[in-house]
């Protein structure tokens, strides 16, 4: 009995060591990465469009404050913030204009791209204003593309942002799941359009994520943290079609940027 008590004590106490160590790597991991730079790539869901109060000075890039990338880097106090997030951005616009400021300092990357690449807006624009049966057809051709021709763009992507920061820690985000379906609306797209558009959402997450893991990178899974926030749900934190603001349509709002994006990359980075 002394003996077995003994081992339960010297247990417990090795238990409670490890999770002191786990937090205190955890912190200082976050330290680290505060001390260096952070750079905020990507597309229009890391510039934050849908959330508002855009820079004037980001022009049609559409940076917010409101932003995932700004919201964190308030947070964290990092020695440098780059936010070169830009709307409309491809992952070939990423290579040409956004890496600049990445370098043996940077401590932290965070990412979105590919949406763009894959039509996004199209495939919206088709699905919003033709039938079904183009707005399928449509999905399909994007869905093609992602599987044939869009790993290689990411890989390239990827690929240079470790060349150039070779030290960061760098998290890929993905993209929501637009659609709860069977929710709450009563108008807009068919079942069978949100089905298809949400299948190919997650197509492009899970190529997105298979390219990151290659590299090493961290991935992180909005679809899942937009969960019971999609649109239809009730509680949206996604722009449907907003015709007095077109091009937040599709886009995460306020809410969605810290209440999705945010603690996503928090809990990654």
């Amino acid at each position: 009995m002394k003996l077995r008590r003994t081992a339960t004590l010297v247990t417990s106490f090795l238990a409670a060591a490890a999770l002191t160590f786990t937090g205190a790597g955890a912190a200082a991991a976050a330290d680290t990465q505060a001390a260096g730079g952070y750079v905020a790539l990507g597309d229009s869901y890391s510039s934050g469009v849908g959330a508002g109060s855009y820079d004037s000075g980001s022009g049609d890039c559409r940076r917010t404050p409101k932003a995932y990338p700004a919201l964190w880097a308030a947070a964290n106090s990092p020695a440098s913030f780059d936010f070169v997030a830009c709307s409309g951005a491809k992952t070939g616009d990423v290579l040409a204009n956004q890496l600049g400021p990445l370098n043996s300092s940077t401590g932290l990357v965070s990412l979105t791209i590919g949406g763009n690449d894959a039509g996004f807006a199209d495939v919206m624009t088709t699905c919003v204003l033709k039938s079904e049966a183009t707005c399928v057809a449509r999905v399909n051709e994007a869905k093609a593309f992602v599987e044939s021709s869009l790993p290689a763009k990411l890989d390239s992507v990827y690929s240079q942002i470790r060349s150039k920061a070779p030290s960061a820690n760098v998290v890929v985000l993905g993209y929501p799941r637009f659609y709860k379906l069977n929710g709450s609306c009563v108008a807009g797209l068919t079942e069978g359009e949100r089905t298809a558009i949400n299948g190919a959402a997650d197509l492009l997450n899970s190529v997105i994520s298979k390219r990151a893991a290659d590299h090493g990178y961290a991935y992180g899974d909005i679809a899942a943290a937009f969960t019971g926030h999609e649109i239809c749900s009730g509680d949206s934190w996604l722009h449907s079609v907003k015709w007095t603001g077109i091009n937040d349509s599709y886009h995460p709002t306020a809410a969605g940027q810290s209440g999705g994006y945010l603690p996503v990359l928090n809990s990654r980075a």
